[in-house]
């Protein structure tokens, strides 16, 4: 859901989330990053009436699965893991961006309750405050929204 390229969030198009249990799982590595992320889920679920949000916060964005794990049998109706991976001088941004994305397919792929990746993997501090409340929007808010979408999805 690049709002770049799809322009601003709809929330009208959204189902009430009146009802719904949502986790945010949150990494406090680049905290300022993570915390606007945070907002921006938070305001959309509250938009939409969510009333019983639990935030889980985990150090880093490779904790971000295991806090998703623990948040995915708690009888939540949808996880969102919200994190921030700022490339640096080593490979180690390679490294964490493909396992938390693999950690967080493999998830989903157990078939319990979706778990949304709302886990920004930008190349400076510039693009990541653009996607987290700035000129690019907030990815943050776009995670929830899909929560919201994905918790109602029914065969």
């Amino acid at each position: 859901m690049a709002t770049a390229q799809h322009g601003k969030l709809d929330l009208e198009r959204l189902p009430s989330a009146k009802n719904l249990r949502i986790a945010l799982v949150v990494s406090r590595w680049n905290a300022s990053i993570t915390e606007n992320l945070y907002q921006g889920a938070l305001g959309v679920l509250e938009q939409k009436g969510c009333t019983n949000v639990k935030r889980l916060d985990v150090s880093g964005s490779f904790e971000l699965i295991y806090g998703c794990k623990i948040a995915l049998h708690a009888g939540f109706d949808a996880v969102v893991a919200l994190g921030s991976v700022i490339r640096g001088e080593t490979a180690h941004f390679d490294y964490v961006c493909q396992a938390v994305s693999n950690g967080i397919k493999d998830l989903n792929l157990l078939g319990i309750v979706p778990v949304v990746f709302g886990v920004l993997t930008d190349d400076t501090l510039e693009q990541a405050q653009a996607r987290s409340g700035g000129a690019l929007g907030n990815k943050g808010a776009e995670a929830a929204a899909a929560a919201i979408e994905m918790a109602h999805l029914s065969i």
